[in-house]
Parts: structure tokens; C-alpha cells; sequence
């Protein structure tokens, strides 16, 4: 069960469908709190007691000790007895919080904070907003007293007073400034010593052609800090106020670029969505399905378009199938036929609820002639989307999508089919030589027929494929023929997978820093793209991946090389055991090992495989050594993970040896 807790407002904890968890009394709740200040580091058992009362009773170790169980079972309630924590940990003499960062809401306000202070206005100002919302009232809410919360709770406080000023600023430069008043005038009536809020309000007034109020804005926060404070305003604020006096052209809005054929292009569009908006009744059915093409078309941009596109499409599925059409549900879901490359969903959740619409509507759909192209693109749908999960009805869908659009001789209709096929062909070691004849089909459809997104889809599937089979000759020439597309058509998604495949491309000739440095900067490419299926837990992994492929460090020496705060997202069950093993509680490691699931069939299989094998041989389990090497010998020959493009666990061989080995003795 995935968790997500709350600190910026009353501590909370939700689970994945976003009901609150029942975390029984305030102490048990101020233990979460504390653990969650800590920022996943220990917390030593008798810190916890001093933090929790002033005067601590007899028995209060036992205490927290039932305390921290309690919120055990609330937050890992599968968890089977005497089995391991995962998430609140005991490691020591105390306890620690392993949260992903994303799942603790002040942790994912920082970074994204941290993240719109390097992007445009733009970007930086719908980050900002999305960073703003998380907040629900005063951080740590009940226990804002407590000695352990107070330096957190500042430093929290004045980066939420940094955001509001920040959004503000994105809001002036993308010549929003009558939008910036009421905020910054809320703003200052709780925070009246903040002088670069005073100067953004005077500013924003300015621009809004308000110039009174703006130099009167100027003169009461001169009078406010004189009377409060004892001091005369800064450089920052007597500078605006000479530069508004005398009508600086430097003060007015920035003005926008010279017409050219993007502000043409701008034109056209507004004008044609006037049109549209006049011309097409608000609650026309054409409406759905011309939302679909515009989401399409907006997921390929990335970043936030893709986000968008994500918060959208559901709705519009919903919208349809509210309608009681099931023609017209079919059209709108088989229309978004974006090409997908990777092969673990960005939202496992809604990629769920599209598959059952697809399926709802496959049943209500008449099975003759007239409906073929459409049932197709459902099962398209369905097999694309039930990407990463183990179940016969994606290969089954992507099977029968693939057959009815060679029948139909539809070459749109056939690409789309064959990115399902693709997204079927992870389940189990070694199919990397079936992903590249997908792959090459894909570029020879796509170039016939001017399908450039497919033909880049393409590429980068056999670029896969070619680096799985350690042909980088030919990888390299498809990561090239990626980034020409790319360019030439506008597709930013694409160069952040061929800068991925660079970097694994310098780690299978030799890694060290030079390796590692180019996986930061690919990580740092992914910061923003939109993609967190891909970008999750991907950095840490290519990390531990980079020291197996390294081939002469011991288990116990990756181990200590393992970040235990980094963000592992869907790869943590797998870094857990190096984690344990980094803390020599073998025992333990060898218990989570041996529970380890099979890796989900996608791209990164054979790598996931690997490091149980690495494990494995380290702690002597020889049953699954056994089970290890039937999985991974189909992809005897290839190097590990690098089907996907982005990282490597080195040769699927020197593995093998190592389990033949450790089965011998």
C-alpha cells in the first residue's frame, strides 16, 4: 500500500486512494511528526522520549515502542508477522521514517520549489501554484509548540513566504501584474516586514496602471517600517520609488517580441479557438473528441502539457461514457494514440480506469465489420496501458489489435497496434531481438507514411534493443536519426531518452565518475519532463546498477555505497536487502530477499534480476539461485538492463557465471 503523509497542516496520513489513515492518539501522531522532521534519519529511542514529554514517566521507552507498533500496522497493514518493516524502521537504537520523497508533502513542496527557481516564468509560475496548494494550514499543526518542530517549522514558513513572492515575480514577467495584486496585498497584511513584498506590490500596481496607488503602496511601507521596526526602507525600495517618479521605461511590462512566424502562429490559433468556441455548441459531442486530438497533440510537448494530458484524458473518458454512446466512448478513447516508449506506467491508477472503460466498451460495441477499426484501437488501448503488469490480456490485446490492423490495412491503425505489441514484449529475459523487429517495422511504416512520431517511437526501440544486444554501432546511429526528428519536428521527450542512452552508453565503456556525471545529467534533464514513470527511482537505481557493472566490487561493498535517502521509488523492494545488508543485519536482508516478487514485466527485467543474483550469491540462497539463472538465461549474451536504454547491471554472462559458481559450491 502506497502512503502519503501530511506535516503542512494537522499531521495526516492518507493511503493510495486518498483516505485518511486512523492514526489513533496525539502521541502517535507526534512520534510520525518527529519522524517525518527527521527527514528519514534516525531518530534514537531515547531523543523520542525527551521529545514527547517534558518530564518523562516511568515505562516511557515501552511506551514509544507500542507507540511506533501501532503505527505499524496502520501504515504497512499487509505486512505478514515478524516480517521486516519497510517503511518505519527500526535501525539501531531507534527509529527512522524510509518515506519516498514524493509521498511527504512538505518534501515535495521543497523540490519543487528548488525546481522553479531554474525554469521559465512560466513553468516556474504553475509549479509554484501546484507547490502552494499542498498546504492545508500552519506545518506540524497541533504540536507547532514543540521544541523538535520549531526550527522546521521556520524554515518552512519562510520558504512558503519565498514561493508566494516568487509567484509573483513569474506573474510580472509574464505580464500578469493586475493578477499579482491580491495575493501580494494578502500577503502583506499577515507579513508586513517583508520589503521585496512591498516592492512586487508597488510594482504590480505600477504596471497595472496604477500609478498612485503604487507610490502610495511605496510611502505606507516606509512609514510601517519606521514606525515598527525603527528603520528607513532598503536600497531595493528607494530605487523603485526614484525610478517611478520619473516614469523609468525600465519599469514598464516587458514587451513582447517582434511578430514572427511563432507570434503568427499564436494568432492563428487564438483566432481559430474564438471560431470554434462561437461555431461548435458548448455541449456538442464533437466537443469530446476534439479535446482528445488537442491532448494528443499536448503530450508531446511534455512538462506540463504531458501532466495536463494526464489530469484531462480520464475526464473526457468519463464524459463519454456518461453520454450512453458507446461508439462515441470508443472514439474518444481510441483517439489518443500518443506513442509510449517506456514501459512502467506514469499513473498506474488512471491507466487502470482506461483500461476498464476500453474493456466496458468493447463489450457494448456490435463484433461485426463496421466496428473493426474501432474495436482495434481499444485493444490497442488495453494493451498499451496495461504496460508493466502481469496478466495475459495485454499480450492478448496487443495480439489481436496487431492481427485486425493488418487485416484492415490501416497504416496509423497498425503503428499504434505495434506500440502495444512493444509494450507485451517484457515478459519475461531476452526478447530484446523481438522488440528490434518491432522496432524496425515501426520505422519502415512510419517513413512510408509520414508518421513522424512513430518513425522517433521507432528509433528509439531499436536503440533499446541494439544496446541490449551491445551493438552500439547501430544504437548510436538510431539515438542520431532520434535527435535530427526531434529537432525538426518539435518532440522535446525525445533527446531526454537519447542523453539517457548516452550516458549508458559511457557506462558500458568503462563507467567511474565520467559514468556517473553523465546519469546526473540525465537525471536532471528528466527534472520537469513529465514523466514520473521514468524519472522515480531511476537515478539511485542507475547508480547501484553502475556498481554492478563494474564487476569487481563485493555485495557488501555495493552495499555501502547504497543511498539509503535516496528516492527509490518503485525500485526500492529491491535496494532494501543492500540496505540491510549495509547495516550487516544479513538475517534480515535474506528475509526480504527470499520475499522479493518476481521484477514486473518491463525494460528493466533482466537489471532488477541481476541484482537479486548479486544478493543471492552473497547470501547463499541457493534456491534462488536456481530460480534466478532460469529467469535470466534466455538472455544469455545481451548486457543487463540495457535493453531500456538508460542504464546497465553489465553482462547478463558475468552474472550467470557467478550464480553457476555459487550453485557449484
Amino acid at each position: 500500500m502506497r502512503v502519503a503523509f501530511g506535516v503542512l497542516g494537522p499531521v495526516a496520513a492518507w493511503d493510495g486512494d486518498g483516505r485518511a489513515l486512523a492514526l489513533k492518539g496525539p502521541r502517535h501522531r507526534e512520534v510520525l511528526a518527529r519522524l517525518v522532521a527527521a527527514r528519514r534519519r534516525v531518530v534514537p529511542v531515547n531523543r523520542l522520549v525527551a521529545d514527547l514529554w517534558d518530564e518523562p514517566p516511568a515505562g516511557a521507552v515501552g511506551s514509544v515502542q507500542t507507540f511506533v507498533g501501532a503505527l505499524r500496522r496502520v501504515l504497512e497493514p499487509e505486512r505478514p508477522p515478524r516480517a521486516p518493516a519497510r517503511l518505519l524502521v527500526t535501525a539501531g537504537t531507534g527509529y527512522a521514517l524510509r518515506a519516498d520523497p514524493e509521498s511527504v508533502d512538505a518534501w515535495r513542496f521543497e523540490a519543487a520549489i528548488d525546481a522553479a527557481a531554474a525554469l521559465p516564468p512560466a513553468a516556474a509560475l504553475t509549479r509554484l501554484e501546484v507547490a502552494l496548494e499542498l498546504w492545508r494550514g500552519p506545518s506540524y499543526g497541533e504540536y507547532a509548540d514543540r521544541e523538535w518542530a520549531r526550527g522546521e517549522r521556520s524554515r518552512l514558513a519562510e520558504l512558503r513566504l519565498r514561493a508566494v513572492e516568487r509567484r509573483a515575480e513569474a506573474r510580472l514577467d509574464l505580464g500578469m501584474a493586475a493578477e499579482a495584486v491580491p495575493d501580494l496585498d494578502a500577503h502583506l497584511t499577515e507579513h508586513p516586514w517583508r520589503e521585496d513584498a512591498w516592492r512586487l506590490l508597488a510594482l504590480a500596481l505600477y504596471r497595472s496602471g496604477r500609478q498612485g496607488d503604487a507610490l502610495a503602496v511605496l510611502r505606507r511601507a516606509r512609514t510601517m517600517l519606521a514606525r515598527g521596526l525603527g528603520l528607513d526602507p532598503g536600497s531595493a525600495l528607494r530605487r523603485l520609488e526614484a525610478d517611478m517618479l520619473a516614469q523609468d521605461p525600465l519599469l514598464d511590462p516587458p514587451s513582447p517580441a517582434p511578430a514572427g512566424p511563432v507570434d503568427t502562429a499564436a494568432r492563428v490559433w487564438a483566432r481559430a479557438a474564438e471560431a470554434y468556441d462561437r461555431t461548435v455548441a458548448a455541449g456538442a459531442r464533437a466537443r469530446l473528441e476534439s479535446t482528445v486530438g488537442l491532448l494528443r497533440n499536448l503530450a508531446l510537448t511534455g512538462g506540463g502539457g504531458l501532466a495536463a494530458t494526464r489530469e484531462h484524458r480520464l475526464a473526457a473518458v468519463a464524459a463519454a461514457e456518461e453520454s450512453g454512446d458507446p461508439e462515441l466512448t470508443a472514439r474518444v478513447i481510441g483517439a489518443y494514440d500518443v506513442p509510449a516508449i517506456w514501459t512502467r506506467s506514469d499513473d498506474p491508477e488512471q491507466a487502470r480506469r482506461i483500461v476498464a472503460a476500453a474493456e466496458r466498451t468493447l463489450a457494448a460495441l456490435p463484433a461485426d465489420a463496421a466496428h473493426e477499426a474501432v474495436r482495434c484501437r481499444l485493444l490497442a488501448t488495453v494493451a498499451v496501458e496495461s504496460r508493466g503488469i502481469r496478466s495475459p490480456r495485454g499480450p492478448m490485446a496487443a495480439r489481436q489489435a496487431e492481427e485486425a490492423a493488418r487485416r484492415l490495412d490501416d497504416p496509423a491503425l497498425l503503428a499504434f497496434a505495434l506500440n502495444g505489441v512493444f509494450m507485451q514484449t517484457c515478459t519475461r529475459a531476452g526478447l530484446a531481438p523481438r522488440r528490434d523487429t518491432v522496432g524496425a517495422e515501426l520505422v519502415a511504416l512510419a517513413r512510408r507514411h509520414g508518421l513522424t512520431t512513430y518513425e522517433v517511437l521507432g528509433h528509439l526501440i531499436r536503440l533499446q534493443a541494439r544496446g541490449a544486444l551491445a551493438d552500439f554501432a547501430w544504437a548510436d546511429e538510431h539515438a542520431a536519426a532520434v535527435d535530427v526528428l526531434a529537432e525538426r519536428h518539435e518532440l522535446p521527450l525525445a533527446g531526454v531518452f537519447t542523453q539517457w542512452y548516452r550516458a549508458l552508453r559511457t557506462a558500458a565503456s568503462g563507467g567511474g565518475p565520467r559514468a556517473e556525471a553523465a546519469y546526473r545529467a540525465a537525471a536532471a534533464r528528466l527534472e520537469g519532463a513529465g514523466m514520473p514513470g521514468v524519472e522515480r527511482g531511476l537515478l539511485p537505481l542507475a547508480l547501484l546498477c553502475l556498481d554492478l557493472a563494474d564487476g569487481t566490487l563485493p555485495a557488501t561493498r555495493i552495499a555501502e555505497r547504497v543511498d539509503p535517502a535516496a528516492d527509490w521509488g518503485p525500485y526500492r523492494p529491491w535496494a532494501e536487502p543492500f540496505l540491510l545488508l549495509r547495516d550487516d543485519r544479513r538475517a534480515e536482508a535474506l528475509a526480504v530477499l527470499r520475499a522479493l516478487p518476481e521484477p514486473p514485466p518491463d525494460l528493466l527485467y533482466e537489471a532488477l534480476c541481476c541484482l537479486q543474483c548479486v544478493l543471492a550469491v552473497e547470501l547463499g540462497d541457493r534456491d534462488l539461485l536456481g530460480s534466478l539463472r532460469a529467469r535470466l538465461l534466455p538472455a544469455a549474451g545481451e548486457l543487463a538492463g540495457a535493453g531500456s536504454g538508460l542504464l546497465t547491471a553489465g553482462p547478463v554472462d558475468r552474472h550467470l557465471a557467478a550464480v553457476t559458481a555459487a550453485l557449484a559450491r
